[in-house]
């Protein structure tokens, strides 16, 4: 049972970003430092990516943890009330996500995954990026 009112509930999840989201911002940040130029969500592209990078033909997603299903990622819990909305909703966007990447793959672009979890590890992400895109 949710604990929220209809209207509490719309209020909450109208908060909830898709794009310029903190963890994004940060690694738009990282990217930037390492001196590379990207395009945001191009729209022409599967899945919309986060960051784009058209002469190098890679895209990078930053993807939270609960909204993309993040395997073994504590982040990624269900919630405890309405399985039967939430379950199907999740998995749907875990699956969308598999096949724009595979879409992208096919269509010749390389593809990376940021996750919430591993973004506050800056050093981690800063060379995992510089070996993506120096590539």
């Amino acid at each position: 049972m949710d604990t929220l009112t209809v209207a509490e509930r719309s209020e909450r999840m109208s908060r909830v970003r898709s794009a310029d989201t903190k963890v994004e911002l940060a690694v738009r940040s990282i990217v930037h430092r390492c001196g590379y130029r990207y395009k945001l969500h191009d729209a022409s592209l599967p899945g919309k990516p986060d960051m784009v990078f058209p002469r190098r033909h890679k895209v990078i997603f930053i993807h939270g943890c609960f909204w993309h299903r993040h395997p073994r990622c504590s982040l990624a819990r269900l919630p405890k009330s309405r399985l039967g909305f939430w379950l199907p909703k999740l998995t749907s966007n875990r699956a969308r996500d598999i096949r724009n990447i595979a879409k992208l793959r096919r269509a010749g672009w390389k593809v990376a995954v940021i996750w919430e979890c591993q973004a506050n590890k800056t050093e981690w992400v800063e060379k995992k990026l510089q070996k993506f895109l120096g590539d």
